[in-house]
């Protein structure tokens, strides 16, 4: 075994820094902890109360919560378009390039969201996807092409 006991830095020590733990704290390499629960950061929620075009910064928050206050009637929220998006998101260059978000509808009686595209979108199913009351989507948004982007629903 080779050792670099002479180094500023012995290979041991991991340089000037501890080696990552392998418990509590940190980040897990190789198998890890698989039995740890698995926590990531998210901001908080965008809100939106009614109809109205989501930016690129509210989707990529990751969270909106739709029809706070509304009790009835169909709301829409549509996408921004694919090129708003990719100017907000510029390390989505590649087909294939993922990203997922969700959206919660707090609407009450029969306030429904309904996700609606915008230039460069399609979304599966129909041109439209509908998330009724007091619950929510899972939302996987796909680069299929330059300019083009297809939305699933997973959830």
């Amino acid at each position: 075994m080779t050792t670099t006991q002479n180094a500023a830095y012995p290979l041991e020590t991991f340089g000037p820094y501890g080696a990552i733990p392998n418990g509590d704290g940190g980040y897990q390499i190789g198998t890890g902890n698989i039995t740890e629960a698995d926590f990531v950061n998210t901001s908080a929620p965008v809100s939106v109360t009614a109809t109205a075009t989501l930016t690129a910064a509210q989707v990529l928050n990751g969270l909106i919560i739709a029809n706070s206050g509304v009790s009835s009637g169909a709301q829409t929220y549509t996408l921004p378009t694919v090129a708003d998006f990719e100017a907000a998101f510029p390390s989505a260059v590649k087909v294939g390039a993922t990203y997922t978000f969700r959206i919660v509808n707090i609407g009450t009686g029969t306030a429904t969201a309904i996700v609606g595209t915008a230039t460069g979108w399609t979304i599966t199913g129909s041109l439209t996807m509908t998330i009724p009351i007091t619950t929510g989507a899972v939302l996987v948004a796909r680069k299929t092409g330059s300019g083009t982007w297809t939305l699933y629903r997973v959830a």
